[in-house]
């Protein structure tokens, strides 16, 4: 659609050069003839470029304009004009001057991007930058006042002066470049807010997606466009926020639509925020009602070529609050942490032959739609002769979901075949059937091999040096709180010395 596209990259430039300057001062009246001055030469270096600020005030039916102006140079190439808020690009012109100085031909050429309000009131000007010819120009944030149309001078009953001469009036419309406001009318939109939920009910821990979009048919583009997109939205994604739920953000909003049918009819989906919420207590997720201001065009009764034919208004549009209900887990719970979602079991194995001492990994995990957060690795029960390392944990999301991956590295000290299904298990709450399931291991591999001797450890007196140096310590037993003392001795040491040195001194001063 026209404007809604641009708008939600609103201002991608920095403003570069202040708009509140004063306009260039008008050139002085003729006056005596002065002794001609040695002419100075313009500059013919391409880069004598620079940014002319457009008015701080214009009436809400004006032009307002941003320029640059290159001197003596040949223009090349340069970045397009910023996109103002507030304000709609309506067209560019390009001026040239010829200047003759001391035989010599000079070229100022002028690109003026013009801009039209879309209502009353102090717009700010944010920073933004141009680049012409390679220079960067700059410009600070300024504050343009619109303010209201200037009366129509054919409404204005003056007395007539018999000898005044006869002055010619202009039509402030055609000055302007814009149709008078009665001649729009307001077209019908059939576009709305709604913030929409996957599902109306959900258990505790079950992922619930949760967006807010705008909706319009395909042939009322022409008519909206969106407005401040950048400051309205962060509101809105605060108003989202649920303290009770763990929160997964979706995708970013974008500004290509969706083609969807509501109520049988198409229409055009854009979204502006998606995310994908987990209840962690059994309170409902309660939504409020969200307001968007979009603007909205008048459109011109009889077009009129050269126009831009549409009036800039604004259109609150107002989505109802959503609640979401949330049931909680049935009570009979196995023991241990419980994870909620649609998960089927993984696993492998490093090995298909196992020796006695031989280490090897196997990893054990789940896939599936859920909170993978809330997945906790299993505990592997204590077995004799068995060894266990990690777990090593991998996760890998997917929109709702993804797989998660817990590998442990074990070592067999006998042999036998090792029960795995017995020494670790996972429980998982399906919301689908609304039944616990236990997810166990189904190898069980085989371990060949003997029994390995175990060596006895060393005993610190066989070892040559520390074996010598046991023999000879001091078997006596110390109080806890020997150092305590020392500390305490060595302290009452330190302040005794300190006073023997300050009454040295202070003999000495007296000598003195």
């Amino acid at each position: 659609m026209g404007g809604l596209f641009w708008a939600l990259g609103l201002l991608p430039g920095l403003w570069l050069a202040e708009l509140g300057q004063a306009p260039p001062a008008p050139p002085a009246k003729p006056g005596p003839a002065a002794p001609a001055a040695q002419p100075k030469l313009p500059a013919t270096n391409p880069a004598d470029v620079e940014l002319l600020p457009g008015p701080a005030t214009l009436p809400v039916t004006g032009v307002f304009t941003l320029a640059f102006r290159l001197r003596g140079g040949v223009l090349d190439k340069y970045s397009e004009f910023p996109e103002l808020d507030g304000f709609k690009k309506t067209g560019k012109t390009s001026t040239t001057t010829t200047r003759i100085v001391q035989g010599r031909r000079f070229s100022d050429l002028t690109i003026t991007q013009r801009y039209v309000p879309y209502g009353e009131g102090e717009i700010v000007i944010k920073p933004f930058q141009l680049t012409v010819n390679g220079v960067l120009l700059r410009s600070k944030a300024a504050t343009v006042r619109v303010g209201p149309a200037l009366p129509n001078p054919g409404s204005i009953t003056k007395p007539v002066n018999p000898t005044a001469p006869l002055q010619a009036v202009g039509d402030l419309d055609k000055l302007f470049g814009k149709p008078k406001p009665v001649l729009y009318e307001e077209r019908a939109d059939h576009a709305f807010l709604a913030v929409v939920a996957d599902r109306s009910r959900v258990f505790v821990g079950e992922g619930v997606r949760v967006g807010l979009y705008f909706y319009l048919k395909p042939e009322d583009q022409a008519l909206l466009a969106f407005h401040d997109f950048t400051d309205q939205l962060p509101p809105l994604l605060h108003e989202l926020h649920q303290p009770t739920a763990w929160q997964e953000p979706g995708p970013e909003p974008s500004v290509t639509p969706d083609t969807v049918r509501h109520l049988g009819q198409k229409y055009l989906r854009f979204r502006l925020a998606e995310n994908l919420y987990y209840p962690l207590t059994a309170q409902p997720l309660r939504f409020p009602p969200l307001a968007l201001t979009m603007v909205k065009f008048k459109l011109l009764k009889k077009p009129e070529p050269g126009q831009d034919n549409r009036l800039a208004g604004y259109k609150t549009y107002t989505a109802p609050g959503l609640a979401v209900a949330v049931q909680p887990l049935p009570q009979a719970t196995p023991g241990g942490p419980v994870a909620v979602g649609r998960f089927e079991l993984q696993e492998a194995i490093s090995r298909t032959k196992f020796r006695v001492g031989e280490s090897f990994t196997y990893t054990f995990g789940v896939a599936g739609q859920g909170n993978l957060a809330a997945v906790l690795a299993p505990t592997v029960a204590a077995w004799p002769g068995l060894d266990v390392y990690g777990p090593e944990v991998r996760e890998e999301p997917a929109p709702g979901g993804g797989r998660k991956l817990f590998r442990y590295r074990l070592v067999a000290r006998r042999p036998g075949v090792l029960p795995l299904d017995s020494l670790l298990h996972l429980t998982v709450f399906n919301p689908n059937t609304g039944r616990y399931n236990v997810l166990r291991p189904g190898l069980r591999p085989l371990v060949q091999g003997v029994v390995a001797a175990v060596e006895p450890l060393a005993r610190p007196a066989d070892d040559p040096f520390y074996g010598p140096a046991l023999a000879g310590a001091d078997t006596t037993m110390q109080p806890l709180d020997v150092y305590r003392d020392v500390r305490r001795y060595a302290d009452w040491l330190l302040i005794g010395l300190a006073g023997v040195a300050a009454f040295g001194w202070w003999r000495a001063g007296r000598r003195a």
